[in-house]
């Protein structure tokens, strides 16, 4: 009965492992005395690492799926509690927090990044090699924070709006000139309208070819992470530059065997392809 019993409770503790982010457990504390709890998996083949941001009322285990994902493409990552959550409680609960003010324990969070980015440094992984990434509240948070450290790698952040619990992205954005990743869904209007506005003022401010937007039917944050934008996120993680969109140049004209230029007519098919509606 003991062999049975020892049997039953490994596959039922098995789920448990199943659905957290795999690494080393971590601890470090920011500068106003949070106990800040994470998961790190150190960079592979890329030399990068994404600091993974989540949602209110969720955890850092919320990035299963996708830090899976990260260390499969040579990703490494550090999965956090913000204050107020999961593991990070020493002070107490995101739900006692003002819900507003510009010094609010929301606009704190970008102090447990800061001590994020530092346990980084110590591990030798240099500013550029760090893209910060959040979901919902931790979109928000990423934003800010980004404008604090100008030097990461980019930032993505999933559904973002432009002001949660008075943590702000807009004036965030205008400061920050890196790489930017945006990702909402067009069923709720008023987070994609934000998120498309969001993408503006990050153009203007980053300029071509360092914003990449994207978007899916449904879903929100951690789910719209998971369902419909990891590959897209993925891929700008790997190339988060992208070059600039070049005009179509004309085909040379052609030239004889002698060198002597021969102009060469439209055809009439070419003639026939002229929208009527420009004439």
């Amino acid at each position: 009965m003991k062999k049975y019993a020892l049997l039953f409770l490994a596959f039922a503790a098995a789920p448990l492992l199943w659905g957290q982010v795999t690494g080393d457990t971590v601890n470090f504390q920011t500068q106003d005395g949070w106990n800040i709890a994470g998961v790190y998996q150190p960079a592979g083949s890329t030399g990068k690492v994404v600091l993974l941001l989540h949602d209110i009322g969720k955890g850092k285990h919320e990035f299963k799926t996708f830090s899976g994902k990260l260390k499969d493409n040579g990703f490494g990552y550090l999965a956090i509690d913000l204050r107020g959550h999961g593991q990070s409680v020493n002070k107490g609960e995101y739900k006692d927090f003002a819900k507003e003010g510009v010094d609010n324990d929301f606009n704190k969070m970008t102090r447990d990044v800061d001590a994020a980015v530092n346990f980084l440094n110590k591990k030798g992984v240099s500013e550029e090699n760090i893209i910060f990434v959040g979901a919902g509240m931790g979109a928000n948070v990423a934003a800010k924070a980004a404008s604090m450290w100008p030097g990461i790698g980019g930032v993505a952040l999933i559904t973002p709006v432009t002001n949660f619990r008075d943590v702000l992205t807009i004036p965030a954005l205008r400061v920050y000139k890196g790489n930017v990743f945006i990702a909402a869904a067009a069923d709720d209007k008023k987070t994609f309208l934000e998120a498309s506005l969001l993408r503006n003022v990050a153009f203007l401010s980053s300029g071509e070819g360092k914003v990449v937007f994207a978007t899916a039917y449904d879903q929100a944050g951690h789910n719209l992470l998971d369902r419909w934008v990891t590959p897209e996120l993925i891929e700008w993680l790997l190339v988060p530059n992208r070059p600039e969109i070049k005009p179509d140049i004309p085909p040379a004209p052609a030239e004889d065997p002698y060198g002597t230029y021969v102009p060469v007519e439209p055809s009439s098919t070419e003639d026939a392809l002229v929208p009527s509606v420009l004439m």
